[in-house]
């Protein structure tokens, strides 16, 4: 197992090299994905790639108008598609074998740490650091307040002392402890997954059928709980901006 972490320093500033990498693989991937999507688009027969970019789209489209009235809602949809794309994309990081074969290691490239970087037989998830998940979180929180505020003002916080003034110390540990489940649940699902991956990857008889089928058996439920996660991400963040802005309703 692969235990070293590259950091990379730039100034006053420290990077993950790993995670760093991944996420530019990520955002690369999603570009691709969508260019593929968009490249032949008509408004006839849709292609493969559009017909799979138009169900995302429609898929939180039914998200927000479950949740709230579409219309108000309808400005986040762009930031919704890419959210769930990206932690989706993310979580698919971890079940995709390490495709550089330990070459840069076998012929010495040591540039940046690179061999470090890409060491192992799979690579890992940006969602598996919780820098990368804490910082989602409060994307979503900072989307809540922002929105909550631009629909009603500073009255918005004004449900902090509602029924009484003592419940304002309750509403703030709320509000605190979103950004914290939202980011531990879904590094903490993709993390753990990783860990058993690589410790079936270690199984004894792993080269053999044997060896293969309980690894076959829990990169498809990796997959599963990719997709799972990046769902309820997706939801709750869905859910809490739609709790922000119906409070002007009240």
């Amino acid at each position: 197992m692969n235990e070293e972490t590259v950091i990379w320093h730039l100034g006053n500033m420290s990077f993950h090299a790993r995670t760093l990498i991944n996420t530019w693989l990520v955002m690369a991937a999603i570009l691709i994905f969508c260019y593929l999507g968009v490249r032949h688009l008509t408004s006839g027969k849709p292609g493969k790639m559009q017909n799979v970019l138009e169900w995302i789209v429609d898929f939180v489209k039914n998200l927000v108008s479950d949740n709230m009235d579409y219309e108000q809602g309808r400005p986040l949809l762009g930031y919704l598609v890419t959210l769930i794309m990206f932690v989706f994309f993310s979580n698919m990081v971890s079940v995709i074998p390490n495709f550089t074969f330990g070459l840069l290691d076998k012929f010495h490239i040591d540039f940046a740490q690179l061999n470090k970087v890409f060491e192992g037989a799979f690579s890992e998830a940006p969602t598996s650091d919780i820098n990368v998940t804490m910082a989602l979180a409060l994307l979503t929180i900072g989307l809540v307040l922002y929105l909550g505020v631009k629909t009603k003002g500073l009255h918005y916080f004004h449900h902090f002392i509602e029924p009484f003034k003592v419940f304002a110390i309750i509403h703030i540990i709320d509000l605190l402890a979103k950004p914290l489940t939202l980011a531990f649940r879904l590094f903490g699902n993709i993390f753990a997954g990783e860990i058993l991956v690589k410790v079936i990857w270690m199984l004894p008889g792993v080269s053999i059928l044997p060896g293969i089928i309980p690894q076959v058996i829990w990169l498809a439920f990796s997959i599963f709980i990719g997709a799972i996660q990046a769902y309820v991400f997706t939801v709750l963040t869905t859910a809490y901006v739609s709790q922000a802005v119906t409070a002007a309703e009240h």
